[in-house]
């Protein structure tokens, strides 16, 4: 009796698993037809420019294009061993690992701690005026928002006035001291996402069940206990998620509001990635070198989601996969 040759295996597999997925996509074919606009979005504008990424290795020139561009010497790896040589390497990943360092110690609580205080709100009508008033500075355009702050930070605005009160005896915007720029990062950002970061969390709090608040209220906890024993545990999954998410992020500090608040006398603290490869690649026209470090950025993020997946897998049993 002749055995089934491999080739007719692996034939039939994939006839049976090309038959179950036109099965399943005639019966959910409204669900696979939302799907095709988004999927084609990330093939277009996500993966098929990951190909430009070879600029990195070559001496890249508009001129010529990227196939007839000579490669960068060092086997290619020229303009990485640049930048981690130069002067800017430690100044712009130090600077890019404090804010968003800074960000997930005082940034990320925020929202949870906000979305906890909304869920213990028992008027609807309030409940829902804070949560609008709270969701609005989302909505604002971040050139306005950078401008409001630029203001506000200026010698005459309202906040070094408030300060000047308060015993602060400094002249000049503080957008101009070096040690003043993180924490008007920081603060600015919480205050304009705090109340859209909030939703999420809002929503997984919707979906607790109450009666274990009931059970809870019997056994004679008060709402402390409760928050601790039944609230906390029913949105972690909610919170390990979004922070693996916000740790596979870390080197991203976005350069739209950096470029719009900083200025050369702040360089020393405010220049990060994201900024140095704006300068760097359509400002001076360095192609490849920008190219290399925001591909090294890209690794490193890439890197730090995996680790904080499997440590999150490992120390608290959940993750994103």
């Amino acid at each position: 009796m002749n055995q089934p040759q491999p080739a007719d295996i692996a034939a039939s597999g994939a006839a049976a698993l090309f038959a179950k997925l036109r099965k399943d996509f005639l019966k959910y074919r409204g669900a696979y037809l939302m799907v095709l606009p988004v999927l084609a979005f990330y093939i277009i504008f996500a993966y098929k420019p990951m190909f430009g990424a070879i600029i990195a290795f070559k001496n890249f020139s508009p001129r010529v294009g990227i196939f007839d561009s000579p490669w960068a010497r060092s086997h290619g790896f020229e303009h990485f061993l640049s930048f981690f040589k130069s002067f800017y390497f430690t100044r712009v990943v130090g600077n890019t690992l404090i804010i968003s360092i800074s960000g997930i110690l005082f940034s990320f609580p925020v929202p949870i701690i906000f979305a906890l205080l909304l869920n213990e709100v028992k008027s609807k009508h309030f409940k829902r005026t804070v949560q609008t008033i709270a969701y609005m500075p989302h909505f604002i355009s971040l050139v306005v928002v950078c401008s409001m702050i630029v203001m506000f930070t200026q010698n005459n605005g309202f906040i070094v006035q408030i300060m000047t009160m308060l015993g602060y005896q400094g002249t000049g915007s503080l957008l101009n001291k070096q040690n003043a720029f993180v924490p008007i990062y920081i603060i600015s950002g919480i205050w304009q996402e705090m109340g859209w970061s909030c939703i999420i969390y809002l929503a997984a709090l919707s979906s607790i069940d109450q009666e274990l608040y009931e059970a809870a209220r019997i056994d004679g906890a008060n709402r402390f206990k409760q928050t601790i024993h039944i609230t906390f545990p029913g949105i972690m999954g909610t919170i390990i998620l979004l922070l693996i998410l916000r740790i596979g992020s870390l080197m991203n500090v976005g350069h739209e509001k950096i470029i719009l608040l900083y200025n050369e006398s702040i360089y020393q603290t405010a220049d990060v990635i994201s900024s140095f490869v704006f300068r760097r690649g359509l400002v001076n026209g360095d192609w490849s070198f920008s190219t290399a470090v925001g591909l090294f950025n890209s690794v490193i993020n890439f890197t730090l989601v995996m680790l904080a997946n499997w440590l999150s897998n490992k120390y608290a049993g959940m993750g994103i996969w």
